[in-house]
């Protein structure tokens, strides 16, 4: 087979190139309004193509790459991107992880439509409030595909689901699955209403339990993030309040773990019950 070539990488030796600040900027996007995302190593690279995110700039290390990243990375430059080797300096410098990876890249921010998301088929719909953890949101995102819901919303108050630690979180799942940021819950509430979703509001007790309650209807289930949870406002304005039944003495559940045991009780009512079976994969 072929050995992949690039044909017009460039070699970066020095880290005071402009394109190491335009990667510093892009990671503290929040901080520096950078419209750019950072791509940590060559697999998240390869699901960024492969959902068509369009990626600008491709830096890598010549001794840390194996075949499977070479073909990634001809494919990105023959679409377009700016592809340089670097130095381990350079890597060092470009690379927002304490252990530089082989292949960082930059690209395009996805941008979703919410009410197109909230009417995306089965109509399952996380709404994640105020999770600080870019960990957990990526978790979140990533839960929330293998369970087959149709997307996520995060509040603009969370971690950016688009920050190179909640896109490393999510492996990937934030390029395939709508995600959108929202800057009030409660118009997302009210938006899902008006698309005829019941809302669920997780509460840490004296909610219904899940297993017990009917998650078989278009649905817009609103997890609050570590600490407080949600507001009552939120609270009282869903349909109904559910928990998940801990042993005595178990304060809460990881916000990530709590997520995606509400999504998969969802998901296995749905499976048992045929619910739009020819729209839910792997049914």
């Amino acid at each position: 087979m072929r050995e992949p070539t690039f044909t017009s990488a460039r070699a970066i030796s020095s880290r005071q190139n402009p394109l190491v600040r335009r990667f510093h900027a892009a990671a503290r996007h929040r901080a520096s309004g950078d419209p750019a995302i950072v791509l940590v190593g060559a697999r998240l690279v390869a699901d960024a193509e492969a959902a068509s995110v369009e990626i600008s700039h491709v830096v890598f290390s010549p001794d840390a790459l194996d075949a499977e990243a070479r073909r990634t990375i001809e494919r990105v430059e023959r679409a377009g991107a700016f592809v340089a080797s670097a130095t381990d300096s350079v890597m060092a410098a470009v690379s927002p992880t304490r252990s530089t990876s082989g292949v960082v890249a930059l690209a395009k921010r996805p941008v979703y439509d919410l009410a197109t998301t909230l009417r995306r088929v089965p109509q399952l719909v996380l709404l994640v409030v105020r999770a600080q953890d870019p960990g957990n949101v990526g978790a979140l995102v990533r839960s929330a595909e293998a369970a087959h819901a149709s997307g996520v919303i995060v509040s603009a108050a969370s971690a950016d689901p688009f920050g190179w630690k909640a896109i490393r979180g999510s492996m990937g799942s934030v390029f395939r699955l709508p995600t959108v940021i929202a800057e009030e819950p409660v118009d997302v509430v009210r938006m899902a209403r008006q698309q005829h979703l019941r809302i669920l509001a997780a509460a840490p007790r004296h909610g219904q339990p899940i297993f017990d309650a009917n998650l078989l209807s278009p649905l817009l289930i609103v997890l609050g993030g570590e600490g407080p949870g949600l507001t009552p406002e939120l609270i009282g304005m869903a349909d109904e309040a559910v928990t998940i039944p801990m042993r005595g003495g178990v304060e809460s559940l990881n916000v990530g773990v709590a997520g995606a045991l509400l999504l998969y009780e969802a998901f296995r009512q749905r499976r048992a019950n045929a619910v739009r079976v020819d729209r839910i994969g792997g049914l």
